[in-house]
């Protein structure tokens, strides 16, 4: 998907910034993901003009995001989340890459089934966590820091909307590519993925029924399983068969599009 395409359907919509965006941060939320082909991505954004704000900063509306994810040897993190484990955790790094500003994040995935997010100001220093990350760790996950390493990097432009109203935020994710400390690299450039943030079940969600509207079923997508699952050789892959035959048919799609 052209970027410069999407940041004219952009313009239509009223600004938010980070500090009006501070009521809607929903640390303790509730996710629901969508994920479907990127040649979707106009129209959905079409019928979300107006019903809400772009978030924009400097001008800017489109932000790369890089992440890296931390991991043990035996991809404890990646077990825990394919077999749906309650309690769980993931530990990454976040880079904005507009403003080069880096977080050290823990998400946690709680029994109630609600997600957590941990934060910090820190940098990645030679693929190892300083003094402030390890403490940090140290008082969020079950396990000694010091057995994590990168496994798996992420690049994505993002979108994020926001519902000041209904108090809802949507981030949508595009032009993703997996790839891996070994030189490894996958890129999807046929699939977009939203994800619905919200403190509650809402069936006020304008977004809800655009969603509705373009056929787009709610389907649970983990970046972190999907990218270790494309670039490794891991057990229980085919707990994720049905998310990878699904990414197969937009593909399919998508070229079809394009061809």
């Amino acid at each position: 998907m052209n970027r410069a395409d999407i940041a004219e359907i952009l313009k239509k919509f009223d600004p938010v910034g980070l500090q009006e965006m501070d009521s809607v941060r929903l640390m303790n939320r509730t996710d629901t993901k969508y994920v479907f082909s990127v040649q979707k991505l106009p129209e959905l954004l079409e019928k979300t003009i107006g019903k809400y704000h772009i978030l924009k900063i400097d001008n800017q509306c489109d932000f790369i995001y890089k992440t890296t994810y931390f991991d043990t040897s035996d991809f404890l993190f990646y077990n825990q989340q394919i077999k749906g484990k309650l309690k769980r955790f993931k530990v990454r790094y976040r880079i904005y890459e507009a403003s080069g500003i880096s977080f050290l994040e823990v998400k946690c995935k709680t029994n109630k089934n609600h997600t957590i997010k941990y934060r910090i100001r820190n940098s990645l220093k030679g693929g190892y966590f300083d003094s402030q990350a390890i403490k940090f760790l140290q008082d969020l996950i079950p396990i000694d820091s010091s057995g994590l390493k990168p496994v798996l990097n992420t690049r994505f432009i993002r979108l994020t909307l926001v519902g000041l109203e209904t108090l809802e935020r949507i981030t949508i994710d595009y032009n993703l590519s997996f790839s891996n400390e070994a030189g490894n690299k996958v890129e999807l450039p046929f699939l977009a993925i939203a994800e619905l943030k919200r403190t509650g079940f809402s069936i006020r969600s304008p977004f809800c029924q655009v969603i509705k509207e373009l056929k787009i079923r709610e389907t649970g997508f983990s970046k972190y399983c999907i990218g270790n699952s494309l670039l490794y050789d891991l057990p229980k892959k085919n707990i994720l068969k049905p998310k990878l035959l699904l990414m197969n048919k937009i593909e399919n799609e998508f070229n079809c599009f394009v061809a």
